[in-house]
């Protein structure tokens, strides 16, 4: 399938948050080879139009949604830069996947989809734009920034969703937080310390929404839960922490490096065995490859002030991570959830990001005060960069009944309908263009934002079919 072809080139093109420079570029140069119009603001975000299929101008406009970053992780021992590597993608038994990092299909099948699309002018449709958001998956402020003039239309297929089976019709809410705790470092005078690097690994990971509520381990939380539990034992010395690879994300992977007598390394290695065996415990169904390794590390000149690594163990155990609250009126749907994404150690501060979600607005805002409270009276600042809307759309619409024909017609079944856990730039949408509607579909991706992600290949094929109809339909 041609939408396959261009997503292979689109993985050629490095597309973290914050930097989609170069994608947009490619969408840009992609709609001037097709000569159709095309805008470009200032967030990056990119909108092309493509004239009615003749006959079929006084169609209603039909806008396809998409977003162009994605969330870059690598498994432990890669060499991996994101800014410059391309992500390489194989075929493996029906299924698409990356070699040792995160794929990008969330959401890059969807926009190879609607470039597809595009390119195909045997593809009947009405009014037509596709327009492709910046920074999704780390603020969002690519469509918190949209002109209320970028956008014409107010019927949108939304490819950003990775549950096959449904039409997503809700959205959580989103709160993202960063926190900054100030440190002061502190010269190491003995050369008898023991310098060793604790490592958390093996968790799988996860999307910080749909996977939240099914028992993963988060390293981020057990490398201080580890920490915690030494240095109630052993007098140590921490030079660095670096815990999660995105703030979306919950993270598989920390590591701290810590300084101890050179006469503890055989009692560290004894409470890591019993740590491990613990988790063995809280995480065999669940997370079963999750572990902690201790291996030498290169000596430090410096370490942290042990009230500064208090006030951070405090701090973060001191707030939810994990489900808050199931919903009462959508069993089985999580509510409110909150996810400690990174820690990271600066010169002179640790950062920490909370990722805070839910259905009701007034209680992730009052949730990430509360965080924000918790972590003030450590001594820490924090900002908020993203305060995106839930979004709830009526099951019961013309055009969500139009999509859900369509799947029972091209593929022999009805989806679900169903608000989920994770964030869409719906809310942003529904504030910004007043009258819009949106059906929310996608292929089967599983394990998004993480070095396991991958989507199953005869879903796509089945979405691009159900996509095809739809607008066929709607025009």
């Amino acid at each position: 399938m041609r939408f396959l072809e261009i997503f292979k080139q689109l993985n050629q093109i490095p597309r973290p948050s914050h930097h989609e420079e170069r994608v947009a570029n490619f969408l840009c140069r992609f709609a001037e080879q097709l000569g159709l119009e095309y805008e470009r603001d200032a967030q990056n975000c990119v909108v092309i139009r493509k004239a009615a299929t003749p006959g079929h101008e006084n169609a209603t406009p039909v806008v396809i949604l998409n977003h162009m970053d994605m969330v870059c992780v690598a498994e432990p021992g890669r060499t991996f830069d994101p800014l410059n590597d391309a992500i390489v993608a194989r075929e493996d038994n029906g299924w698409l996947k990356a070699d040792g990092t995160s794929l990008g299909a969330d959401n890059g099948i969807g926009l190879s989809m609607a470039l597809a699309i595009l390119e195909d002018d045997n593809i009947v449709h009405g009014p037509l734009e596709v327009i492709t958001t910046t920074n999704e998956e780390d603020g969002m402020s690519g469509a918190a920034a949209l002109s209320p003039q970028f956008l014409r239309g107010r019927k949108v297929i939304n490819l950003d969703s990775e549950d096959y089976d449904t039409i997503t019709t809700g959205a959580a809410g989103a709160y993202l937080q960063m926190h900054h705790l100030p440190l002061k470092r502190i010269a190491v005078e003995s050369n008898l310390l023991s310098w060793l690097r604790v490592t958390v690994e093996g968790g799988r990971g996860g999307h910080s929404g749909v996977d939240i509520n099914k028992g993963r381990a988060s390293a981020t939380i057990l490398i201080l839960r580890l920490l915690s539990l030494l240095g109630n034992e052993i007098k140590l010395d921490v030079a660095d922490i670096d815990a999660g690879q995105a703030s979306a994300s919950i993270a598989s992977r920390a590591t701290a490096i810590i300084g101890v007598g050179s006469d503890c390394r055989e009692q560290i290695e004894s409470m890591v065995e019993r740590f491990n065996q613990k988790l063995g415990e809280e995480y065999g169904t669940t997370d079963p490859g999750v572990h902690c390794v201790v291996t030498a590390a290169e000596a430090q000149e410096r370490f942290i002030d042990a009230a500064d690594i208090k006030a951070l163990l405090t701090a973060v155990a001191n707030i939810p991570q994990g489900v808050v609250k199931m919903s009462e009126t959508m069993p089985g749907t999580v509510e409110t959830s909150n996810n400690v994404g990174r820690i990271t150690t600066e010169e002179n501060e640790f950062t920490v990001s909370t990722h805070t979600r839910s259905f009701v607005e007034a209680d992730m805002v009052a949730l990430g005060k509360e965080i924000r409270d918790t972590f003030a009276s450590c001594g820490a600042t924090s900002e908020v960069l993203m305060e995106a809307p839930a979004w709830q759309e009526n099951p019961h619409s013309d055009f969500l009944q139009l999509t859900s024909d369509t799947f029972n017609d091209v593929l022999g079944w009805r989806p679900r309908m169903v608000a989920m856990h994770f964030v869409l730039e719906a809310g942003f949408f529904v504030q910004k263009y007043p009258g819009i509607e949106m059906a929310s579909i996608g292929p089967r991706i599983v394990e998004p934002h993480s070095t396991s992600e991958r989507v199953e290949l005869s879903t796509c094929h089945d979405i691009w079919r159900v996509t095809i109809e739809l607008l066929r339909r709607l025009a």
